[in-house]
């Protein structure tokens, strides 16, 4: 019984990683995209109950026109829906955007990101996520290591393995730190590469994005986790990445400067 169920997973395993993501590489997809739509949405108007709305017209419209001047170069699929931006009056210096068409923007990054290009690089990235579907690839391999730890449990219990609970934390720690933290820092490499030829497309400079991280290295103050054991990569390598994309990035930026009519977002007031 147990060859037939590890038959079975591999065999579903080869079905959904069918799927590929904007850069090309091959993903595991278990979850149904209206679902995602959902619990994004769903997410979203709790955010939006839960944390101060900036009512600052001047800053509200200038976020807006950064991203819909970047919705505007995404593929059709996402370009076409209505998506809801709203801006939070919080110190966090963050942004995010979820499945279902929601991107939030906090005001605390508006104090790091100098002008429209490095808010463009960051909304950018977080648009790159969605296209990506870096949140039914997280929920998916999160369900496949349960899924597979939950097995083994049983395997070793069957078997009357000793250390069993020790045998289990350690597979448990193991799989965040082998498995799931390198994963997520693949996924903010790759938004990091998707935001970058989206800013590109749109008519913002590209290499405000290295600027941008400069910026906030200077903003953490120098601090940073060990990227062994962090879901980000750091500040360090997201600018190499940016760098070996750049001449690309500033081919797509001039040819879309050669068209004119480039993004002209203003800058907010003093936040």
């Amino acid at each position: 019984m147990r060859n037939y169920v590890l038959m079975l997973l591999i065999a579903v395993f080869f079905v959904v990683a069918c799927a590929e993501s904007p850069t090309g590489r091959r993903q595991i997809m278990l979850f149904n995209e209206n679902q995602l739509n959902t619990m994004g949405s769903q997410t979203f108007d709790s955010m939006k109950e839960e944390l101060a709305i900036s009512t600052d017209q001047q800053t509200i419209r200038y976020v807006q026109c950064v991203a819909d001047a970047l919705l505007r170069v995404t593929p059709e699929e996402y370009m076409g829906n209505e998506w809801e931006v709203i801006v939070f009056a919080d110190d966090q210096v963050n942004a995010f955007a979820l499945p279902g068409g929601k991107i939030g923007v906090y005001t605390g990054l508006l104090k790091v990101a100098e002008n429209q290009h490095q808010l463009a690089a960051v909304v950018g990235h977080e648009i790159g996520h969605v296209m990506a579907g870096h949140a039914n690839e997280r929920l998916s391999r999160s369900q496949m290591v349960q899924t597979g730890l939950v097995l083994t449990d049983a395997a070793s219990r069957a078997a009357n393995v000793r250390f069993q609970q020790e045998l289990m934390a350690g597979l448990g720690l193991g799989s965040q730190v082998g498995l799931m933290l390198p994963f997520s820092r693949e996924h903010e490499t790759e938004a990091d590469i998707i935001g970058l030829d989206l800013m590109a497309q749109a008519g913002f400079q590209p290499e405000q994005s290295v600027n941008l991280w400069r910026n906030m290295a200077a903003a953490s103050g120098g601090q940073s986790t060990p990227q062994l054991l962090s879901s980000h990569p750091v500040p360090d390598t997201r600018i190499r990445t940016l760098q070996q994309r750049m001449p690309a990035a500033t081919a797509t930026f001039q040819q879309r400067q050669s068209q004119g009519r480039l993004p002209n977002c203003g800058q907010p007031g003093k936040l």
